[in-house]
């Protein structure tokens, strides 16, 4: 069984190209079997994209588990933020890096299990994280983000209250300081910030 969140897959290829307006603005992805959400941009992170107040985001970004990268490509294209993507599906950061062209952005993208490559810090991490990982390693992912943000760094994210939204709240409120900024059927986007 290859999962989204394996380096490498032996699923064969298909690529698609789907188009996503996010909060009035159209951009364009290529998608393909085995990366997060082939369809095109799924309700998570389209919540968790139009909950963020993006006009104060800057300096340095991390889209943390970015598979084919909306959420780098759109803080990139409305930001004047310096962005970096990680990934650990190879499939993945090819088409990132594909979309990045197609969507005039200039980011900087590279592979990392976890945070194994990531070698600095940030004022924001923004992910919709790889919630079948399990939540050992969905807390550490987390729990985690906090060694790679600044001070007053903000980890943002996107969770269903099926996945276990409130006790990963609960959980994050002994590290963070927590908010939930936005609520959308079932969605809960989530920001902590590093005090």
């Amino acid at each position: 069984m290859n999962y989204y969140f394996d380096r490498e897959t032996n699923v064969k290829s298909n690529e698609v190209t789907t188009r996503a307006e996010i909060d009035g603005k159209l951009y364009t992805f290529k998608t393909d079997n085995n990366v997060f959400s082939k369809r095109g941009l799924d309700f998570g992170t389209r919540t968790l994209l139009e909950s963020i107040d993006v006009k104060s985001i800057s300096g340095d970004v991390l889209d943390f588990g970015c598979g084919y990268g909306p959420i780098g490509i759109y803080i990139s294209s409305n930001t004047s933020s310096n962005v970096d993507m990680i990934d650990i599906n190879k499939r993945a950061l090819n088409l990132a890096r594909e979309n990045s062209k197609i969507n005039k952005v200039d980011v900087n993208i590279f592979e990392s299990n976890i945070y194994s490559e990531v070698n600095k810090k940030y004022d924001y991490i923004i992910t919709n994280p790889p919630i079948r990982v399990g939540k050992k390693i969905l807390y550490e992912i987390l729990e985690g983000a906090k060694n790679y943000l600044k001070h007053n760094g903000h980890l943002i994210f996107v969770i269903n209250k099926d996945q276990g939204a409130k006790s990963t709240i609960k959980y994050l409120e002994n590290i963070y300081e927590v908010q939930v900024i936005e609520k959308n059927k079932g969605f809960y986007v989530i920001d902590c910030k590093n005090d």
